[in-house]
């Protein structure tokens, strides 16, 4: 789980502080223009009146804890699990607890969600195996957090994940605490967390109007809070879960239709995790989450993280993403909540469980294909193609495709990018994230740093140099898709993204058959242009057949790449840095051992490149009939 952007540190400066640490002000505009929350929510005394008075009572009860109990007796899944949380929580028992540290000069976040995990950990296994010692060492981090001088407001998802450790660990520990250390506990959580974000729900300002994971997070974790101190507090937690119910609403709708998410898989991940939490504290404290997980496609998007997952295990990590493989305790809930046993079947590939993992946990569930999920796929709401061969064969072709919004949140200028796995190697990547503590990363230097520029994805640029090399305001469709076994297709139009430059811009990417992948560009324009295309990859390349063939090779597995079109065109081989006339800002990643095959025209106006990928043995020729290249609108 990660989270980035900014926090609004007051009402006053709400919209200088989004433009500058967060990005266009348009977004700000947009948010603020929001339609009102679909679901009616009760007044505060209302939902109060509902409260379950017994503790435990976030996400699971006393008796849940019991049924857990019996269940890891006898699932040998869930026994592998409950010993490596017992393994993780012996180096908990052993280390220091956390302290006030905000290395960047910005984020507590590191330490908030240490104590998180740590919290989450120490009180299961007390719940499970009784050991005091986990219940003292929970007490010791709480006990250090709740001395801290804040949790850091000013970047409020760390103050909205402390306060989310604190509910847990009052609530799952209630009856271990004396009275001096749970008025220790709510006192911090009152102070530091619930009234932080009071003065934000009543303004309406800042992550309560926002639409991406910081409303998750926040609403999340406050939420929880209010829920683990309504029967103490209940002016306050009703006021705060009322305002909290009708914010997380602006989020949830950006699901729809689909259940895809804008911000890319990681931040799927952070988002949902946040709001599947709360949806679950509401179920189990109050009885109903009054009809929020009906809200738009959100029954839909836990097989998202399925569908851009590759056959690798490593996601299509576009926006500020890693392309690791997505670990979320949530799936199981999913998998319940919705009757969707795949999304079980997903998560218990989890190296590293986590103690919702094994509340959660589902035994239930099989592999996609068994479940009789589509092989491709689109998903109108992010503007994603998946196209694969097959599930469930480490071997197998998968190539993702986006157009979509530059103007979302995390978003770089990767429209049009792709990634392609096949014959168990990912030969095209995505760089992913740099670091956010650059200056401007999320500000006015943004589209000067390398791997968040067009020329850092998958991509073309036309007339390089300029800053941006895409339209950060540019929303852009995929217009078409087909999918057939022998040959599945997507077309963006991404004129959009490049209309300064060029009349028309497609790009099409096609699946054929089992074994190989096309990418086709047609490009119109009035005046005569420079075009670049690019796609990076972490592998051995070599140019061939005077630069029209280019072979990439690694674990003895090769890729071809064949230059279809326009005959005059020739491929070269560049280290993955920002083109002589670009932006060369200090301090941003190197990306060395990357390189990237790259095409280079000039002077064009209306030019097709095709470039043909076909993945094979390194001793094995794949034979065929030739490609024909035929326009995009015959397709």
């Amino acid at each position: 789980m990660r989270g980035n952007g900014p926090f609004i540190s007051s009402v006053r400066l709400a919209a200088l502080a989004a433009f500058v640490l967060f990005g266009p002000l348009t977004q700000l505009l947009a948010a603020a223009q929001a339609a009102k929350p679909s679901v009616p929510i009760p007044a505060a005394t209302n939902i109060i009146a509902r409260l379950n008075h017994a503790h435990p009572r976030l996400l699971a009860t006393t008796e849940d804890f019991a049924q857990l109990k019996k269940r890891i007796a006898s699932d040998a899944q869930l026994q592998t699990w409950h010993t490596s949380l017992q393994s993780q929580a012996k180096e908990i028992l052993s280390a220091s607890p956390s302290r006030y540290e905000i290395p960047d000069g910005l984020r507590l976040l590191a330490t908030s969600r240490r104590v998180m995990q740590r919290v989450y950990t120490l009180a299961l296994l007390y719940r499970l195996d009784g050991d005091q010692r986990y219940a003292e060492r929970a007490w010791q981090e709480l006990a250090a957090a709740a001395s801290f001088q804040d949790w850091n407001p000013r970047h409020f998802l760390d103050t909205a994940e402390m306060t989310h450790a604190f509910a847990i660990g009052y609530d799952w520990l209630y009856d271990v605490w004396t009275p001096e250390q749970r008025a220790t506990l709510q006192q911090a959580m009152v102070d530091k967390g619930l009234k932080s974000a009071l003065p934000l729900y009543r303004a309406h300002s800042s992550w309560t109007r926002m639409r991406h994971n910081w409303n998750q997070v926040c609403n999340g974790g406050i939420g929880m809070g209010a829920l683990a101190l309504a029967d103490v507090e209940p002016q306050l937690a009703g006021e705060t879960l009322h305002d909290a119910m009708e914010s997380i609403q602006l989020a949830m709708a950006d699901f729809a239709p689909d259940g895809a998410w804008k911000e890319g898989p990681g931040y799927w991940n952070y988002a949902t995790f946040y709001n599947v939490v709360f949806l679950a504290g509401l179920q189990s404290a109050l009885g109903t989450d009054f009809g929020l997980s009906q809200i738009g496609a959100f029954d839909q998007t836990g097989l998202f993280p399925i569908y851009l997952t590759g056959p690798l295990g490593r996601t299509f990590n576009y926006a500020d993403g890693g392309d690791h493989a997505i670990f979320a305790p949530q799936m199981f809930w999913f998998a319940r909540e919705f009757r969707q046993p795949v999304c079980a079947w997903y998560e218990r590939h989890a190296t590293t469980p986590s103690a919702l993992d094994l509340l959660w946990y589902d035994p239930a569930g099989t592999d996609p294909k068994a479940a009789g999920l589509a092989l491709d796929k689109y998903y109108r709401g992010a503007e994603v193609a998946i196209l694969r061969s097959e599930w469930e064969n480490p071997q197998a072709l998968c190539v993702a495709f986006k157009a979509g919004d530059n103007k979302a949140n995390h978003s770089h200028l990767d429209l049009g990018s792709f990634v392609f796995d096949a014959a168990g190697v990912r030969w095209a990547m995505d760089l992913g994230a740099d670091n956010y503590n650059l200056p401007g990363y999320f500000g006015k230097q943004r589209w000067d740093y390398y791997r968040l520029r067009a020329e850092g994805q998958n991509t073309l640029v036309l007339n390089p140099g300029a800053t941006p090399d895409q339209d950060p305001a540019a929303n852009t469709r995929i217009t078409r898709f087909e999918s057939r076994a022998e040959r599945a297709f997507a077309i963006a139009d991404l004129t959009p993204a490049y209309a300064k430059n060029a009349r028309r811009v497609w790009r099409g990417i096609a699946r054929l058959g089992q074994e190989k992948v096309l990418v086709q560009d047609e490009v119109q324009s009035d005046k005569p242009l420079e075009l670049w295309w690019f796609m990076h990859t972490p592998v051995n390349v070599s140019i061939e057949d005077d630069g029209r063939t280019a072979s990439l090779q690694q674990v003895g597995k090769r890729l071809r790449v064949e230059l279809l079109s326009p005959t005059d065109a020739k491929f070269q081989i560049m280290d993955a840095q920002p083109l002589p006339a670009s932006p060369h800002p200090d301090g941003q990643a190197k990306n060395e051992r990357i390189r990237k095959l790259a095409i280079h025209l000039t002077g064009i106006s209306n030019t097709r490149l095709a470039v043909l990928l076909v993945p094979e043995p390194s001793t094995k020729e794949t034979t065929g009939p030739a490609i024909k290249v035929s326009p995009l609108s015959d397709w």
